[in-house]
C-alpha cells in the first residue's frame, strides 16, 4: 500500500518493483494469494464514520479496459467514457458514504463475469444452440456481490444507494431480503399511480389506485421547497407499476434556466424516509464515482498486468484499499475548521517527496533528527502539492 501511495506511473509488477526492495517475481506470488481487503476495509469504515451520522451503502460499476483473449472475465461491458459496449472488465464495487460529510470508502469489489457476451456464446447463438439452463443477468451477479458484503456493512446502514441501472424489479426484491432499503432514481416516464386511501365498498375487489400521476400536474404532490437556489422538492407515496409496491418518491425540479427546466425522479422503498434525506442520499452516491476515478488515475486501478482471476481480484481490491488509507491518513490531518476537500494528487506527491528525503538521508548518511526538525523540512515535503 505505502508502495503504492509514493510511486510514480503505472502501478504494474515491474514499476512496483523500482520503488521497493521487492522484485517484480515476489509481487506475482503475492497477487496468486488470497487477502481479506474487506476485512480491513470493514475495519477503517468503522472508525473513520461516527455510527451517530446518517450514513448510507453505494453500489456501482465501473468498466476496466483489457486486451487479449486469456484474460479471466473479459466480454463486452457497457463503457461509461464511450457511451457504448467495449471488450474489457467490469468490477462491481460497494462503498459506504458519509452523507453529511460527502466522503465514501470502498467496502468490497468483485469483478463481474462475462455472462452471454464471449465468442463462444456469439458462436453457439449462431448455430442456433439451445441451452436448458437459464442464464444469470448482470443483476444476479450484482445480488451475489452484495449477499458476499452484506454482513461486512456497518449496522447502522439501512439503505443502499444505486443509479437508474439498479432500479428494477428483481433488484429491489434482492435487497428487501437483505433488509436493506433501496434509494434510486426512476425513468422520468415512469409508471406510478396515486394510493386510494378513501373508503371501500362493502363487495368486490378493494380499489388500490386513485388515477395515473401525471407530472405536469403536481397538485396532489407535497412541496418541500428549496434546497438550493432555483433547485425544488416535491414529494409523495404513490404505487410502482414496475416495482409492485408503495414508494417515496422525490420529484427535483432545477429551474436553472427560463426556458427549460431539468427534472429528476428519485425514489425510495423506505416510504418514511424523511424526502430531504432521500435526495442528499442520492447526491451522496456520486461519492463513488470519485473512488472510480481516483482509483484510476491514482491507484493504478486499470493498470494490472494479470490475466489471473486471483491476481485480478488482488489488484482492483489493493487499489481502493489503497486510496482508503490514503484517504482516511488526509482527513485525520485536517484540523481547521474549513470543509474537508480530499486531493489524491498531493497526497502521491507529499508521499513522494517524503521517500525521496528518506532516501537522501539515508543514502548520504546525513542526521535524521537534525534534518526533520529543520523548520523547512515541511515545506520540502510540501513542494508541487496543489494548494486548494
Amino acid at each position: 500500500m505505502t508502495t503504492i501511495h509514493l510511486m510514480v506511473g503505472k502501478v504494474n509488477f515491474t514499476n512496483l518493483s523500482r520503488y521497493s526492495e521487492l522484485s517484480e517475481r515476489t509481487y506475482r506470488r503475492q497477487y496468486e494469494q488470497p487477502f481479506g481487503f474487506m476485512d480491513i476495509n470493514r475495519c477503517l469504515i468503522e472508525v473513520a464514520i461516527d455510527t451517530m451520522r446518517f450514513q448510507v451503502a453505494a453500489i456501482d460499476a465501473s468498466f476496466i479496459p483489457k486486451s487479449g483473449k486469456h484474460t479471466a472475465g473479459v466480454g463486452w461491458f457497457y463503457n461509461g467514457k464511450a457511451s457504448r459496449a467495449e471488450r474489457g472488465l467490469e468490477i462491481s464495487t460497494i462503498a459506504v458514504v458519509d452523507v453529511g460529510a460527502a466522503l465514501g470508502y470502498a467496502l468490497s469489489v468483485q469483478q463481474t463475469p462475462a455472462t452471454g457476451t464471449t465468442d463462444k456464446a456469439v458462436i453457439a447463438k449462431k448455430k442456433k444452440k439451445k441451452s436448458t439452463k437459464k442464464a444469470l443477468t448482470r443483476i444476479d451477479h450484482y445480488l451475489t456481490h452484495l449477499r458476499a458484503t452484506r454482513d461486512a456493512l456497518p449496522k447502522s446502514v439501512r439503505h443502499l444507494v444505486g443509479d437508474g441501472d439498479y432500479s428494477t424489479y428483481k433488484w429491489v426484491e434482492g435487497v428487501l431480503a437483505l433488509k436493506l432499503d433501496v434509494i434510486g432514481k426512476l425513468r422520468h416516464d415512469a409508471n406510478l399511480r396515486y394510493c386510494y386511501n378513501g373508503p371501500q365498498k362493502r363487495k368486490g375487489a378493494r380499489r388500490k389506485y386513485d388515477g395515473k400521476v401525471f407530472f405536469n400536474d403536481l397538485s396532489r404532490w407535497q412541496a418541500l421547497g428549496e434546497v438550493k437556489p432555483n433547485v425544488n422538492l416535491y414529494t409523495a407515496v404513490v404505487w410502482s407499476i414496475n416495482l409492485k409496491r408503495k414508494i417515496r418518491v422525490v420529484y427535483l425540479v432545477n429551474q436553472h434556466s427560463a426556458h427549460s427546466a431539468c427534472t429528476a425522479l428519485l425514489f425510495s422503498t423506505d416510504i418514511d424516509l424523511d424526502p430531504v434525506q432521500l435526495y442528499e442520499a442520492y447526491r451522496a452516491r456520486f461519492q463513488i464515482e470519485f473512488i472510480f476515478r481516483e482509483a484510476k488515475q491514482f491507484t493504478g486501478l486499470t493498470d494490472c498486468q494479470a490475466r489471473d482471476e486471483q491476481k485480478l481480484a488482488f489488484h482492483f481490491n489493493a487499489s481502493l484499499t489503497a486510496l482508503n488509507l490514503a484517504k482516511w491518513e488526509a482527513y485525520q490531518q485536517h484540523d481547521t475548521d474549513e470543509t474537508f476537500v480530499f486531493s489524491m494528487a498531493s497526497y502521491k506527491r507529499r508521499k513522494l517527496n517524503q521517500h525521496l528525503l528518506e532516501r537522501f538521508i539515508h543514502n548520504l548518511g546525513l542526521d535524521e533528527t537534525l534534518i526533520k526538525s529543520h523548520p523547512n523540512y515541511q515545506n520540502l515535503c510540501d513542494y508541487g502539492i496543489l494548494v486548494s
